[in-house]
């Protein structure tokens, strides 16, 4: 989320741009999740909230089942073939892509980062069916015009594209501003359209101590808020039931049954209707 790079295939430049001194939030996040692009640095920040708040590894496995749920409900319920995935973070399991053209091997995902970490593993983010297409921009989420000139390249604007910002708001400072580039991004697409949002939530003790380690460990500051104000971004959008809710009650499966009911995080879908 911070000021765009120029897009790069040189592995020295890449390399200059990835920091390994500091954690990283994604790596942070590929370790909790049981990737294995992640250093000691990582690790160590990982270890010591673990110690005193395990319920954070928890918010990262249910964030990758909310992403799950959330495209399958998307592809088969709505039917959906476009994705339009920001602050895509590293490759695990069950990407986007993977689980869209699973159900719907036609369909078209653009992911969207500008993070050179990501960038350096584009790579295995580009592998698609052979019916439907997968893209990646390095761009910024600040330019949301941008990310839609360089989007329709891929994704055709006359039928729906759902909007993916999984875990990823918690990076904006200024959540006015976030809100304002949301508003800007679902202006731009067709009604039908959908926006899928989750992210930590300032739900307990233990989330809260969780947020001021992470900030002080020298990380990109990522800040947990009320469920109330995340909700906002849903306005003017129609809330698929049961609503902006804890991801373990959204739509849940048999997948996500070892997580608790009482998980730090909230998410939800919401589809765009035109006035009548």
């Amino acid at each position: 989320m911070t000021e765009q790079h120029p897009p790069t295939t040189a592995s020295s430049a890449l390399s200059e741009r990835v920091d390994t001194s500091r954690p990283h939030s994604a790596r942070f996040w590929n370790y909790f999740v049981g990737g294995k692009d992640h250093y000691e640095v990582d690790r160590e920040v990982g270890e010591q909230i673990k110690s005193f708040f395990p319920g954070l590894v928890d918010v990262a496995v249910a964030g990758r089942h909310f992403l799950r749920r959330s495209v399958t409900h998307l592809v088969r319920e709505r039917g959906v073939r476009q994705f339009l995935d920001i602050g895509t973070g590293l490759p695990t399991a069950d990407n986007t892509h993977e689980v869209a053209q699973r159900l719907a091997p036609d369909a078209h995902i653009v992911y969207v980062d500008n993070d050179p970490l990501v960038l350096a593993h584009a790579r295995a983010l580009l592998t698609s069916s052979a019916q439907g297409r997968t893209d990646y921009l390095d761009a910024d989420f600040y330019r949301p015009q941008d990310i839609l000139e360089q989007a329709v390249k891929t994704l055709d604007f006359s039928r729906p594209v759902a909007v993916m910002l999984l875990g990823v708001l918690g990076h904006a400072p200024d959540f006015g501003r976030a809100r304002e580039v949301v508003r800007t991004l679902m202006a731009g697409l067709p009604e039908g359209s959908a926006l899928a949002v989750y992210d930590g939530t300032r739900t307990s003790e233990g989330m809260i101590a969780a947020e001021k380690a992470y900030m002080e460990s020298g990380a990109l500051p990522y800040h947990v808020r009320e469920p109330a104000e995340i909700e906002t971004l849903f306005d003017g959008l129609e809330l698929v039931d049961p609503g902006f809710v804890r991801l373990s009650a959204w739509h849940p499966d048999e997948r996500g049954s070892g997580l608790p009911s009482d998980v730090d995080a909230f998410g939800g879908v919401g589809i765009k209707r035109l006035p009548r």
